[in-house]
């Protein structure tokens, strides 16, 4: 029953992966760059979430949407001030930019709510799941990350196969310049590739901080960089890919803790990551790609 339940709490925390790592792969399947400000975006979320159920009194669900709209402008932002001047650059300048505005994040937010650790209310009213006479417990959060996340894959998997917009966004990620000579307009879709992938990095982020009630400035650096560990696992680029990745680096992790050691789970979700791109490179579902030199 241990082995269950660690497997369940492993699901649930890869699923919070999972929801981070679809923005790390959007992004990076369209605009081509690894977007490493995204860990924050997470952290802005659960503050404006806390900030708006505590100090406002306000519903958690007016909070989750208050941290949805707050972290899309935040990425179109990011996005138009920070990485669209460097379009054409080396990608070398995007990564030291991306890390660039990921510091900025963090050192604001620490000037805004300051260091001290803010004890954060769960938005999931709902009452534990009881199974085999109450030998295995499985708590609201779970239930609810679980249930989100999978909608959340399935909702963004339709939107890019079966949407216009969709396929805007699948004809930019392979070719630019074609795109834009078929009157698709590029800057437009790839900023709302980033209001997406901020979007989901909030609810990303009350999840998280629903499920270990903690937050601090640098509360998605760590499952940002393991997010995405994930979408690189599963194939980046991929939906479904990100999706598994995540479940799987959640459930690797929660048993290394339980079974190995707590102190070196970490560093055997990154090992994962070496074994990954030495055995397949491209991920599990991603794709082989040949340039041409």
């Amino acid at each position: 029953m241990e082995f269950l339940s660690n497997l369940v709490n492993g699901i649930s925390l890869g699923s919070v992966y999972a929801v981070i790592a679809l923005g790390y792969t959007m992004v990076y399947g369209i605009a081509r760059m690894l977007n490493f400000a995204h860990g924050d975006i997470i952290m802005v979320g659960g503050y404006i979430c806390f900030i708006v159920m505590t100090s406002l009194g306000l519903p958690s669900i007016v909070g989750i949407l208050a941290a949805v709209v707050v972290c899309t402008i935040l990425g179109i932002t990011i996005e138009r001030v920070a990485y669209k001047p460097l379009r054409s650059a080396p990608s070398l300048a995007v990564l030291i930019t991306a890390i660039g505005v990921s510091y900025l994040l963090q050192n604001l937010a620490l000037l805004i709510w300051g260091s001290d650790p803010k004890s954060f209310t769960s938005v999931v009213s709902m009452e534990p799941l009881r199974l085999f006479d109450g030998s295995l417990v499985i708590t609201g959060e779970t239930i609810v990350t679980i249930v989100v996340s999978a909608i959340i894959m399935a909702a963004l998997t339709l939107f890019v196969n079966r949407t216009k917009v969709g396929h805007a966004m699948l004809a930019v990620s392979e070719d630019k310049g074609a795109a834009q000579l078929m009157g698709i307009n590029v800057n437009a879709t790839i900023s709302l590739t980033f209001a997406i992938g901020s979007a989901l990095a909030a609810v990303a982020g009350v999840l998280l901080c629903s499920a270990q009630p903690s937050l601090l400035p640098t509360t998605g650096a760590m499952p940002g960089i393991k997010a995405f560990v994930a979408a690189v696992f599963g194939g980046i680029g991929s939906i479904p890919g990100a999706m598994i990745g995540g479940v799987l680096l959640g459930i690797i992790e929660i048993l290394s803790k339980y079974y190995i050691s707590s102190q070196i789970s970490d560093a055997i979700v990154f090992a994962v990551l070496i074994v990954v791109l030495l055995v397949r490179p491209a991920g599990i579902l991603g794709k082989q790609i040949r340039e041409k030199v």
